[in-house]
């Protein structure tokens, strides 16, 4: 029977003439448009009906042109063909050229990621090797290998780490899109040339704190290796164990450790400290993260000091001047008794605050160690010197800036994994390679910093959500009025209750002068029982019940054993359906009980322990 011939080319090449039957039939008119494409192989796929309509290819006709030498024969399910007259868009990794910058975008796992969505990925020749992922990892995932050139001048979208350079910006394709750390608020000659370009660009730096963007999140994915990595330079440099040892040589003690402020970085670094065994003090600005810092076994600092730390976002703010005399008062003293000071305080878009002056490095201990991980942004230390190490006093001070990447492998992950949640959730259509760019989303509306030919960042700030009044604006109550509210309310509950309370010794004693009395007992037995339950159990507050789970379980055990006894009457009587509902109802709550007793024993326990 005829079928459809079709001619497949090679995307940026003459390529040679392939063919196969696509199908039995031959294409509709409705079919006749733009080729298809084939993302995998990075083929084109010209139907020869679309050609000449008319023409029906006979039988073996493709076989035919193969032995004929005009092409080959592909079998159909060897190719993913996307949707017809959508060309996918070419995703271009380019190396970073920042120096001491180790980082890459992308790694084999993340390509095959976004192979899968359709995209066309090319990366440039070496750009993972300084991280650990090699090129013949890329070609293996699905990738293409080109130069700088076509990465930057072809690429329908880059995605990069850090911000490109001015010059790597002009070279951009015009009206494709970036992906990277931008950095707004201190590139505005980047952002006017990817607003000349019409670049669509968003920055992995400014993704929203908020729930479902923790995925998306790379300053927090970085802020964690710069921690764990900052612990290790501060092992390296410093000249003794981090644990204390009891040894035949002598008593080692543990090392002292100071982390100057707790977001994502100084957590990491406390926990790294702690599992090494050192002694970790923690100070912040927000003293709600009391409970974290705590909970990973540091002393928090306190200040004897009422302000609010916590600005947009979630990150610091900049104090006030007796708030920044107080809190200095207490790093020089902190300075003169511990050996390890890791400072990670930075507020975006501004210079770091200086935290620790010439004065309290010459205070510490000879052999003491300072990791400013804000040394990018002129550092928490004043004697820091951005990608040095330098010694004042005895004292080693590290002002790495690429801290992140001398753990280049992990970052690398990491980062790259965040990249590919972005553009799947960009990507509506996990087939075709086409993002869609949502500017009523409040995640990429935030990320999003230029589009269409204009700046769009900052972004709006978010609508608030109205306040009914509940009263006309100017009608304050006045205080003899909401004195006289609180009394009335006050004295009609104690009304009711009192009117409640006649009611129901008036109703037991009209019953205790026609009960039997076996009823009586066990009428009073049962109102004792109530009560008993309601002051030992109904009246606790919710954060006692936990402990109370022994008393509430022995309570319904002896529920069980009187319940057990009277279930052996009748079977089909009042009182044996009524002692097996109690005892049902009383195994639900000890077996309840004993449930939720093992669940909060656990959360104390540690990993190992947990069988």
């Amino acid at each position: 029977m005829p079928g459809t011939l079709i001619f497949l080319r090679r995307h940026g090449s003459d390529g040679g003439l392939f063919s196969y039957f696509r199908r039995r039939g031959p294409f509709s008119k409705r079919e006749i448009g733009a080729p298809w494409y084939d993302p995998r192989s990075g083929l084109s796929l010209w139907p020869l009906s679309l050609l000449f309509p008319h023409v029906v290819c006979p039988p073996f006709s493709g076989i035919l042109m193969s032995l004929a030498g005009i092409g080959s024969l592909i079998p159909l399910d060897s190719l993913e063909i996307c949707k017809r007259g959508e060309k996918p868009l070419n995703l271009g990794i380019p190396k970073e050229t920042h120096e001491g910058e180790n980082r890459v975008a992308a790694t084999p796992e993340s390509v095959a990621r976004l192979i899968r969505l359709g995209y066309d990925v090319y990366v440039e020749t070496g750009a993972g090797e300084a991280a650990g992922f090699f090129d013949g990892a890329f070609e293996a995932a699905g990738a293409v290998m080109t130069d700088a050139s076509a990465i930057w001048s072809a690429s329908d979208m880059i995605l990069k780490v850090l911000p490109p350079t001015v010059l790597e910006a002009g070279e951009m394709r015009r009206g494709a899109a970036l992906v990277s750390f931008i950095q707004p608020a201190v590139n505005s000659e980047l952002l006017a040339i990817l607003q000349r370009q019409d670049i669509t660009a968003l920055a992995m730096d400014q993704v929203p704190r908020i729930s479902r963007a923790q995925k998306l999140d790379a300053l927090s994915s970085m802020a964690n290796i710069a921690g764990y990595r900052a612990v290790v330079e501060a092992a390296n440099a410093f000249g003794r164990f981090f644990i204390g040892q009891v040894t035949a040589a002598g008593k080692v003690p543990p090392a002292k450790v100071l982390v100057i402020g707790a977001g994502v970085a100084g957590l990491s670094a406390i926990g790294t400290a702690v599992g090494l065994g050192a002694q970790v003090y923690a100070f912040d600005t927000r003293p709600e993260v009391k409970e974290q810092v705590e909970s990973m076994g540091a002393s928090f600092l306190m200040l004897d000091f009422d302000e609010e730390g916590q600005g947009t976002g979630g990150y610091a703010r900049v104090m006030s001047d007796a708030f920044i005399e107080a809190e200095m008062a207490l790093f020089a003293d902190q300075a003169k008794r511990v050996d390890i000071i890791i400072t990670t305080a930075m507020i975006p878009g501004k210079k770091s605050p200086t935290l620790i002056t010439h004065e309290m490095v010459l205070s510490m201990k000879p052999g003491g160690v300072i990791v400013d991980l804000a040394a990018e942004q002129g550092g928490n230390c004043e004697l820091t010197e951005p990608d040095k190490v330098v010694v004042r006093g005895g004292v080693t001070i590290i002002g790495y800036t690429h801290m992140v990447s001398r753990l280049a492998n992990q970052a690398s992950r990491l980062y790259a994994t965040n990249i590919a949640h972005l553009l799947d959730a960009l990507t509506p259509d996990p087939s075709n390679g086409q993002p869609v760019y949502d500017m009523a989303d409040e995640v990429v509306e935030s990320m999003m910093v230029t589009h269409a030919g204009e700046i769009t960042w900052p972004p709006p700030c978010p609508t608030r959500p109205e306040v009914l009044e509940e009263a006309p604006a100017g009608a304050e109550a006045s205080p003899e009025a909401d004195l006289e509210k609180r009394l009335r309310h006050r004295y009609a509950l104690k009304g009711l209750s009192f009117l409640l309370l006649i009611a129901g010794g008036l109703l037991l004693y009209a019953l205790g002068r026609v009960a039997p009395l076996d009823f009586l007992r066990h009428l009073t037995v049962f109102v004792l029982a109530c009560f008993v339950g309601y002051m030992v159990v109904w009246n606790v507050k919710p954060s006692l019940h936990t402990p109370l789970m022994s008393v509430t379980n022995a309570i319904s055990g002896i529920i069980v054993i009187g319940a057990l006894l009277q279930i052996s009457g009748p079977f089909f009587s009042v009182t044996t359906f009524l002692s097996a509902i109690a005892v049902l109802m009383a195994a639900i709550n000890i077996f309840g009980g004993f449930f939720v007793t093992q669940r909060m024993l656990k959360m104390f326990r540690r990993g190992g322990d947990h069988g």
